[in-house]
């Protein structure tokens, strides 16, 4: 659908939307503060599964002159999805899909785990030369990050194999920078607000650093490393999770991917629009500029989707990065039962207890009608659903 603009009391600039649904008091009060940001370029743009989030709205395009919030970016900076399309067709996992999930759990420290030893993929990552010059809150940080490196982590989290709608089979995952992101995140969101009055802001997880400044640059240097290690993470998971696949149905040997997706949806990256190098922040959103490859997923029982990026200008080139939750994870825990999540996820091979009953379908909006409100946004390239689910 075509964006709508939001008309919020108090905002100073225009907040376009392709989420098609009111917003809550929450809500409302959170895209005021973000539109009021002195640094805040043109408008806030509000993908199709925006939902309440920490400082602006998960699912928010926010684009800043000179200037980045760190609230706004989050706490696990880099998070984003990959997928590899193989060449191989849903008939060679017949009988075989718990196999591969408990190898897949067996290969790949998903929750709170870990490596018992940096696997070799981390250890020779060249990213490591730089981390003596991270924030010095972190730098005693080092083993435990080389031991996360590669693993999936929990909440949202998860691998999946799939299938499309030509019955060829993909391999997904989803993650981003572990521990370590999210300790450098909340050290630098410490920083930025320290350096303000709560007056100045309309928000206290509003506070931002001004290029220019060395707060500014320190923060810039160690999200960008942060981002680098997210993408390093996926690779090592992705290569780890082929080596699963090849394993059990290929003799052990390697396959040229028929299409391969590595992509951010919590990041900020610097662009140009409309004429102006800009900053922008996307959180809960993936860059969909013209022919851009992007993944969209759903639910843990729901379809997921592969695209192309028409390259929006009022979108700032982006597009939503999922379903979007709908509920909290405190209130679909209080919502559905043990039985709601067997039946919500009947088909895929996947955990069924209580420890994900959060992230139960029913928790999360509509895939196709997020997919419907950013025909604007996207070309589908691929529809797929999965049949084997691994969460943390």
């Amino acid at each position: 659908m075509p964006y709508e603009k939001v008309t919020i009391g108090g905002a100073h600039s225009d907040i376009l939307s392709w989420a098609n649904h009111e917003f809550s008091i929450e809500e409302q009060s959170m895209l005021r503060n973000v539109s009021r940001l002195p640094c805040l370029f043109k408008h806030v743009a509000l993908m199709p599964d925006a939902h309440l989030g920490k400082g602006s709205m998960v699912g928010s395009v926010v684009a800043t002159k000179d200037a980045v919030i760190p609230a706004t970016v989050g706490v696990d900076i880099g998070c984003g999805m990959m997928a590899v399309k193989t060449p191989f067709k849903s008939g060679i996992l017949d009988g075989k899909l718990k196999d591969l999930r408990l190898a897949i759990e067996q290969a790949i420290p998903t929750g709170f785990s870990e490596y018992g030893e940096s696997v070799d993929e981390s250890s020779y990552w060249e990213g490591w030369k730089d981390f003596a010059d991270l924030h010095p809150g972190v730098r005693d940080r080092k083993a435990k990050a080389m031991k996360q490196l590669g693993t999936l982590g929990g909440g949202n989290h998860f691998i999946e194999i799939c299938l499309d709608t030509e019955n060829f089979v993909w391999l997904m995952l989803h993650s981003g920078s572990r521990n370590i992101g999210k300790e450098l995140a909340d050290r630098h969101i410490s920083t930025a607000k320290s350096l303000w009055k709560l007056s100045e802001l309309p928000a206290p997880d509003l506070a931002y650093f001004i290029q220019g400044t060395p707060e500014f640059a320190a923060y810039w240097k160690d999200l960008k490393w942060a981002q680098t290690y997210a993408m390093k993470n996926r690779e090592i998971m992705m290569a780890r999770l082929l080596e699963v696949f090849n394993k059990l149905f290929n003799h052990r040997q390697p396959f040229k991917p028929e299409l391969q997706v590595n992509c951010h949806h919590n990041y900020v990256a610097l662009e140009e629009h409309y004429g102006e190098k800009v900053f922008v922040t996307r959180k809960g959103a993936i860059n969909a500029d013209k022919d851009a490859f992007g993944i969209i997923p759903g639910s843990m029982g729901a379809k997921s989707y592969i695209v192309k990026g028409r390259g929006s200008a009022e979108s700032f080139n982006s597009c939503s990065h999922g379903a979007g939750r709908k509920m909290s994870r405190g209130a679909a825990k209080r919502a559905f039962t043990k039985a709601d999540l067997e039946c919500q996820t009947a088909g895929v091979e996947c955990r069924k207890d209580a420890g994900v009953l959060d992230e139960i379908p029913g928790a999360y909006k509509s895939i196709e009608k997020v997919m419907k409100n950013q025909e604007d946004l996207v070309e589908v390239v691929a529809e797929i659903k999965q049949v084997v689910c691994v969460k943390g």
